[in-house]
Parts: C-alpha cells; sequence; structure tokens
C-alpha cells in the first residue's frame, strides 16, 4: 500500500503502483474534480497542484508522488483560491465549465507565485490547460480581478 498526501491528508492508496494519480483520485478516492480530458498530459483537464505548482497527473504514477503535497480542486484554499473563486462567479468565466478546475489550479499556483502578473505571465501559465469554450478573455480578467489589477 502506497500513502499520499492529498488535499493536506495522509491517504493510503490500495491501487496498483503504476496507475496514474489521476484515476486513483476519481475512482478510488472519489475526488472527481479534476477532469479527464487526453490521458496524454497535453489538454491539461487534469492539472491539480504538486508541491505547489501546476501540474498534469493524468500520467503520473502513483509511485512517483510518494513524499510530494498534491492539491486538488476539492482542497483549493487560500487567499488566491478565494480571490479567483470569487471573480471567477463576477465575471461569469464558465461555459460549459469542464476545464474550469483545472483552470482555476493553474491561476491559483500563478497568483501564489506572481501577486502581480502581466499578460505574457498570464498566457505562459494559462496556455497548458485547453478551454474548448474559448474563454480566454474571461480567464484573464478574472486573474487580473483577483489579483488586484485591470485588464491591460
Amino acid at each position: 500500500m502506497l500513502s499520499l498526501n492529498i488535499n493536506g491528508r495522509d491517504t493510503e492508496i490500495r491501487s496498483d503502483p503504476a496507475t496514474p494519480l489521476l484515476w486513483v483520485l476519481r475512482c478510488e478516492l472519489k475526488l472527481t474534480g479534476t477532469k479527464f480530458g487526453c490521458g496524454i498530459g497535453v489538454c491539461g483537464a487534469c492539472t491539480l497542484h504538486i508541491d505547489g505548482a501546476a501540474q498534469t497527473c493524468c500520467t503520473k504514477p502513483v509511485a512517483q508522488l510518494h513524499g510530494v503535497k498534491i492539491t486538488t480542486i476539492e482542497g483549493l484554499e487560500g487567499a488566491e483560491a478565494r480571490a479567483l473563486k470569487a471573480a471567477w462567479t463576477r465575471i461569469d468565466v464558465v461555459q460549459c465549465g469542464y476545464c474550469q478546475s483545472a483552470q482555476l489550479m493553474a491561476a491559483s499556483a500563478l497568483l501564489k507565485h506572481n501577486h502581480k502578473p502581466g499578460p505574457a505571465d498570464i498566457d505562459q501559465a494559462m496556455t497548458p490547460v485547453v478551454c474548448r469554450c474559448g474563454t480566454y478573455p474571461r480567464i484573464r480578467d478574472a486573474i487580473y480581478e483577483a489579483s488586484g489589477q485591470t485588464r491591460r
């Protein structure tokens, strides 16, 4: 059995060590906020935080994650997360909603490390998460609002 730190709690995992983290979260632990998109780590739908950095988890075997802190959308907390969630709601960012947990995870990792990101910073942080509905302008507006800035 493996033990992983997920959302601040040590959690025993019964899955095979080669199982990707996404499937452990969704199937074994019933944490379904992290979404399946492509299964090869390129669409970003499965973005969460690993030791505070936004990363995809659909190809990461759980055996490689011992000793790291994993945060899913269910465990996303803090000032940045509250500001982003409020901005997301006020600006009405969500269209279909499928990518939104990943978008929030990427945006919160950005704001934790850069409290006043510029356009290039936002583009770099958010590009890995595909929004099929094209809500990128609203996502950018929400990130600016959450950081206390106005859109440039």
